[in-house]
């Protein structure tokens, strides 16, 4: 019997313009946030050297906007975003619109229907028959069992599928508050858009990241600790300081034993994929699982670089890595995200 195993064998990502932290602190936060005399200890504590917005608060104001408002912005600026990222995936690839069988798209940052799903098919030109499915409102882990749902798809259709991350978290900026996790969350979070491409084997001569296994854990215990609730003025963040205490419980017991499933260590792991949620969060995976500093290199980049652009992040992270050549031929590749619940997913990834 001939087994079937899913590659990711595309990257794309498509981002907004940039703007530099010190200048969005200096120029609206500072202001935003005079209630807060610790806000700006908070954005200088973000790690985070620029990031990406379509809407920029030093040209445009949209904290007293409506949800409504938000989400006509969201149908405007999304497709476009989107139908960047696939194209990029599908052309790095080598595959033709028309060949793919599945598009999942994740985002917790905007809805609407007709969907970004349709739009970015549609404006690609897919077949009619493409398959489509939409996971929102996970939030930043929510790539990884997007990972999942194309995976079972390309290994029980042997047909190819995209996956696509896009975020707007610009759309969500709050009224001006004392609440220091309004200042935590709008020191760190940015807009971006990232695709995979998943194709059944053989990969031909490219090759590809097989994708070997899914772990998650969700802790119910910690389900107040992140949050992200529609209110009249946007979607509002709560983010506890106690979630880095939560996932250095259990990052190194779920991480294990995913790994032990397959008889491979942490040593055994040439590259880590990790979310970088916040610069705590990577100090209490390294400590978890015993890595070096530079295991994390890469995640702490796209943190400085991107910001943290929620769903999409990883998937930067992990073609960040892939194209420094890592994890090499035939070694394995550890994926970690974490978002509401608390819930933590890992997948193991194998270079072919």
């Amino acid at each position: 019997m001939v087994t079937t195993t899913a590659h990711i064998t595309g990257f794309g990502i498509a981002t907004p313009e940039d703007v530099a932290q010190d200048a969005l602190w200096e120029g609206f936060f500072a202001r935003h946030f005079a209630e807060a005399p610790a806000a700006g200890r908070v954005f200088r504590s973000a790690r985070v050297r620029r990031r990406h917005a379509v809407v920029n608060p030093l040209v445009e104001d949209v904290s007293s906007w409506s949800t409504g408002a938000r989400m006509r912005r969201y149908a405007r600026e999304a497709p476009s975003l989107g139908r960047r990222a696939v194209a990029a995936a599908l052309a790095d690839a080598g595959l033709r619109p028309e060949e793919v069988g599945m598009v999942v798209v994740a985002s917790c940052t905007g809805y609407t229907t007709p969907g970004l799903d349709i739009r970015v098919t549609a404006d690609l030109g897919m077949s009619p028959d493409v398959q489509r499915l939409l996971i929102g409102h996970m939030g930043c882990y929510a790539a990884i069992p997007g990972i999942g749902a194309v995976a079972d798809f390309v290994v029980a259709r042997r047909k190819a599928a995209v996956l696509l991350c896009l975020e707007l978290t610009s759309l969500h900026l709050q009224p001006a508050t004392g609440s220091l996790d309004q200042a935590v969350a709008h020191s760190l979070f940015s807009d971006a858009a990232a695709a995979v491409v998943v194709r059944p084997d053989p990969v031909g001569e490219r090759g590809g990241l097989a994708i070997v296994d899914l772990a998650a854990l969700t802790d119910p215990a910690g389900a107040d600790h992140m949050s992200w609730h529609v209110t009249d003025l946007g979607f509002r963040m709560g983010l506890s300081p106690r979630v880095p205490d939560v996932l250095s419980r259990h990052v190194a017991p779920m991480i294990t034993g995913l790994l032990a499933r397959h008889g491979l260590t942490a040593a055994d792991v040439d590259a880590w994929a990790v979310h970088p949620g916040g610069p705590r969060i990577l100090e209490v995976v390294g400590e978890g699982l015993g890595l070096p500093d530079a295991a994390l290199a890469e995640s702490r980049r796209v943190l400085a670089e991107h910001g943290n652009c929620s769903s999409a992040t990883v998937l930067l992270v992990l073609r960040a890595l892939r194209r420094g050549g890592r994890p090499g031929a035939g070694r394995r590749g550890g994926v970690m995200a974490f978002g509401p619940g608390l819930t933590l997913y890992a997948a193991l990834v194998r270079a072919t």
